[in-house]
């Protein structure tokens, strides 16, 4: 199977590791020209906030959830990282729950892989909490790459 498209799912979380996780999808997509989507998933709340703490003068509703993504920690950096590598890019935004918004968007984008940065965390606070890139690892349509968050494993 080629590699084409590669999504990169982050959240704000992910600003700590962008190199890390930008040094993973390199691996894969400079030698084999993949395009990369930058993906940032908010829900709907989130994106109420984000677009009022980003200043938008428009609505909420009528921003593009693309730019609101273009804006957003960690994304900045990781366009800066794929430009000077000089990586096909593309920055997608998806509103709705975190985990199956970055499958569909996958899916819409026809993507490849998947790649997603994730922190240790127990059984329990998995049961009560969720794991977002465990929903992803479950519901993506394509492989999916899982970089372990390791400043937690030191």
């Amino acid at each position: 199977m080629a590699i084409e498209t590669i999504v990169l799912a982050v959240g704000p979380m992910d600003a700590v590791r962008a190199e890390e996780l930008a040094d993973v999808v390199l691996e894969v997509a400079a030698p084999l020209e993949a395009a990369v989507v930058v993906t940032h998933a908010f829900t709907a709340e989130e994106y109420e906030e984000i677009h009022d703490d980003l200043g938008f003068d428009e609505r909420f509703e009528d921003v593009d959830p693309d730019a609101v993504a273009a804006r957003r920690a960690p994304v900045p950096d990781l366009v800066e990282l794929f430009d000077a590598e000089g990586v096909d890019l593309e920055v997608r935004g998806a509103v709705g729950e975190h985990g199956q918004a970055v499958v569909d968007l996958a899916e819409s984008v026809d993507a490849d892989r998947i790649v997603v940065g994730g922190r240790r965390r127990s059984a329990a606070g998995k049961a009560v909490f969720g794991s977002t890139s465990q929903q992803i690892m479950q519901s993506a349509h394509c492989p999916v790459t899982y970089v372990h968050d390791r400043s937690v494993m030191e």
